[in-house]
């Protein structure tokens, strides 16, 4: 085994960053501060961080969760965040991280990085891990996942929760976890960060299949086969794409954030396609939305990956037909329950 970015820098105080300010961004500042004295927080927007200051807490997201922000070294300068940290966790909507690297001029080669974007860089139907592999040769033994059946709201609210954090070796995936476990997130170490990323972006897909069918007003009958048909895709999905045979789909990681993002009330994904099998058009929806639907971009990559591996995939595609072809979503639907089992 090559020697880890921990064994590296064993002995030294690491520094950690978050890049993002959004719902999920804010819970897991909210966890780092658990067992980090201060973090660092790229912050986009000036007026944001200056009301985080005056009023201790993200004025658009999770309101309720208390951010100490003397702990905080708030920026808007992605480099200077970034050049003050060892451990960057990047965690913004995804058709948005391709703008914020774009501003970068620190190297990455002495950083560790950890993904908390569910979904796929923009344009390059790359997953975060594989982008900051192929574009900046950053070794997947310098690169953790962070997945699992986890709301950011429930987090807020110290309900119990579980992450799975992947990277390429158990030990390495090991400390990361130390970073955000506490008394209500349990986490658990993997290898599996091919899967880990598919996994949470295909659910994402799902659960606007499933939001669709429950704006048709379809029952929990038809839900229950849905989410069991969507996990059979996913399954031979990874399996055609990356076979791994250490790889356990019916885990938390895997089925538990399927089963959450199709049936929860958090669900943006879920939202987003109970809108539109409303009616609403793809468009308006987009337009009024305060969080992004990684789905929506999910889709279409899923879409384009899966033309060279040619598996078969009627509940994405169903759903591509509908976001992307204008494809009227009760006739779409109608005819996939025809091919569900």
């Amino acid at each position: 085994m090559e020697e880890t970015f921990f064994e590296k820098n064993k002995g030294k105080e690491l520094r950690v960053a978050m890049v993002g300010s959004g719902s999920w961004a804010t819970a897991l500042v909210k966890l780092l501060l658990n067992h980090q004295e201060s973090i660092g927080w790229f912050i986009r927007n000036q007026k944001n961080i200056d009301k985080i200051v005056r009023h201790s807490h993200n004025p658009y997201y999770l309101q309720s969760v208390y951010l100490d922000p003397k702990r905080l070294n708030m920026s808007t300068d992605i480099n200077k965040v970034i050049g003050n940290a060892d451990i960057i966790v990047f965690c913004t909507p995804s058709a948005y991280l391709l703008n914020i690297l774009n501003e970068l001029t620190v190297p990455l080669e002495d950083k560790f990085i950890v993904s908390a974007v569910k979904g796929f860089v923009d344009k390059e139907n790359l997953t975060v891990a594989e982008y900051f592999n192929h574009t900046y040769g950053i070794p997947y033994s310098q690169i953790a996942v962070i997945s699992g059946p986890c709301h950011a709201e429930e987090v807020a609210m110290e309900r119990l929760s579980y992450l799975t954090i992947s990277s390429k070796y158990k030990e390495v995936a090991t400390h990361i976890c130390d970073l955000f476990a506490c008394k209500y997130i349990k986490t658990t170490p993997g290898t599996d960060i091919y899967g880990a990323e598919y996994a949470a972006a295909l659910k994402n897909v799902y659960a606007i299949a499933a939001g669709i069918c429950h704006g048709l007003n379809y029952g929990d009958n038809l839900m229950s086969v849905l989410m069991t048909n969507a996990y059979n895709e996913m399954c031979n999905f990874l399996q055609a794409t990356h076979p791994c045979s250490t790889r356990v789909l019916s885990t938390s990681a895997y089925l538990g954030d399927l089963l959450v993002t199709g049936y929860s009330q958090f669900s943006r994904n879920r939202t987003f396609g109970s809108l539109i099998g409303k009616g609403y058009s793809v468009e308006s929806i987009l337009a009024e939305m305060n969080m992004v639907a990684e789905g929506y971009y999910a889709t279409k990559c899923i879409m384009e990956i899966n033309k060279t591996t040619m598996v078969d995939m009627p509940i994405a595609n169903a759903v591509y037909q509908i976001l992307y072809e204008g494809k009227y979503p009760a006739y779409v639907v109608k005819r996939l329950t025809d091919e569900l089992h």
